[in-house]
């Protein structure tokens, strides 16, 4: 797939900004978590992780708060950074987007991540893109840091 002029055919992702997704992901359970992670505009590099309040409080639908999609937005257009991931975690089922989810998705080159917390041992985490209601999986590789190749 080619987003912003190169090929990116997997989500590189450090370790620490998954352990925050699954930790937001548990802490929140059973209702369905959620949030982003910013990075540099212009980048498909995630740094920034911002957990967000599922306005729904519901074990099967998330809905950032608008008030506080606002105040992330802005923050992101200050900082010149766009949302490189939206998580969210599901609750019962598997790691998969629903058709809300897909309804819903409107960052077209954003990493989609989602959560499954049904098992309480283990979390069950995969990525997607979702462009114009088309879900594309992608592999994740979650690293110790980014190395040069992956800071653009």
């Amino acid at each position: 797939m080619v987003v912003r002029g190169r090929v990116v055919l997997v989500l590189v992702i450090r370790s620490d900004l998954v352990d925050a997704m699954v930790r937001h992901a548990r802490a929140d359970h059973p209702d369905e978590a959620c949030g982003i992670i910013a990075g540099p505009e212009g980048s498909d590099r995630p740094e920034r992780f911002v957990a967000m309040m599922n306005a729904e409080r519901s074990p099967t639908f998330y809905r950032f708060d608008s008030g506080e999609q606002l105040k992330v937005w802005r923050a992101m257009d200050d900082a010149d950074e766009t949302p490189v991931v939206v998580y969210h975690s599901h609750t019962a089922t598997e790691a998969y987007p629903s058709r809300t989810d897909i309804s819903y998705a409107a960052e077209p080159y954003a990493h989609y991540v989602l959560i499954s917390t049904r098992d309480p041992e283990v979390h069950e985490l995969r990525s997607y893109r979702i462009v114009d209601g088309e879900v594309t999986e992608e592999p994740v590789r979650i690293v110790d840091t980014y190395d040069a190749s992956e800071s653009a």
